[in-house]
């Protein structure tokens, strides 16, 4: 008879993370910074401040989206979510992308309309306001860079760096309109900001989405993973191979491994071996293992189609 052996190597508990104390105080200091430049775009007439004050508006949403999984992240697997809630990163992720386009979309459409209608600002307004929204952008940009590798930080990262840029761009603008009054300068840097928003938020977009509709993990290949099982002495073929990511660097697989009819004993240790090889190599630390006794007949086989040992 065929024997299953499900097996769950080396599950990982989400210790404390520290992002969401940081994030809290990120969204308080966006919170001021958007209220200092929407008083500094009344005062000094400035449309450009008040944008960037809308810009940075929009990372409140975005923050708070990113602490609230920050949060989840911890929480741990129960009879609802048996795997636990780390996919809440890579959905709040995906989420983000979403709003950063529709930022970026906004960004295109105000730089058109400021070529077509240029306006006369307060630079000395726009430089006070974009030193000091730079300050507070670089800071939580520099805070974010430790925390890059997780798909949900990222996310954030890429927008705060947008508004840094967007702060810089702001700033030499201002000196440049102040020095020879060339109004286009405006535009052209926002059409830039929005290119360089743009083309971050498709590469996170792309990523969450093949996480989230259970991709293979881009830097392991099918051929690999299944060489390195049938080296497991005793296995002879192995197929239904699935492997997907639970959240960012938690990866899962599963597949059906034909063996020769043996003791449970002499499976299970079968069954270590390829766990072990798995987690060393690839970082696979929850694994699902159903074996099958070689000679039974063969069915249908699910994509992929089997790897076989080319042992004698």
């Amino acid at each position: 008879m065929a024997s299953m052996h499900v097996h769950h190597a080396g599950d990982c508990h989400p210790g404390e993370n520290p992002a969401h104390g940081f994030l809290s105080t990120a969204l308080v200091a966006t919170l001021v910074l958007v209220a200092a430049e929407f008083l500094g775009g009344y005062f000094g007439h400035s449309i450009a401040l008040v944008s960037d004050a809308v810009h940075n508006l929009s990372d409140v949403p975005a923050i708070l989206i990113s602490w609230i999984a920050a949060r989840w992240a911890e929480r741990p697997a129960d009879a609802e979510r048996t795997f636990g809630y780390r996919r809440a990163g890579v959905l709040a992720a995906f989420t983000n992308s979403i709003l950063l386009l529709l930022v970026a979309l906004a960004l295109f459409w105000e730089a058109f309309e400021r070529f077509r209608h240029p306006v006369a600002v307060h630079e000395q307004w726009m430089i006070a306001l974009s030193l000091f929204a730079l300050l507070i952008n670089g800071g939580i940009t520099l805070g974010l860079v430790r925390g890059r590798k997780d798909l949900n930080l990222r996310a954030l990262l890429v927008h705060n760096f947008g508004d840094a840029l967007s702060n810089i761009g702001i700033l030499a603008g201002a000196l440049v309109i102040r020095w020879s009054g060339a109004l286009w300068l405006d535009p052209a840097l926002g059409l830039v900001i929005a290119i360089f928003v743009l083309w971050s938020t498709i590469g996170i977009l792309r990523e969450s989405t093949h996480i989230l509709l259970e991709g293979r993990p881009r830097e392991m290949r099918l051929p690999e993973v299944a060489r390195t099982i049938l080296e497991v002495p005793g296995v002879q073929e192995v197929h239904d191979i699935h492997i997907w990511t639970l959240g960012m660097g938690h990866h899962a697989l599963s597949c059906h491994l034909r063996i020769p009819d043996m003791h449970m004993e002499e499976s299970e240790k079968i069954l270590a071996q390829v766990c072990a090889r798995l987690a060393n190599t690839f970082g696979i630390q929850h694994t699902t293992v159903q074996f099958e006794r070689a000679g039974l007949p063969e069915s249908g086989y699910y994509m992929p189609e089997p790897f076989r040992t080319t042992k004698s």
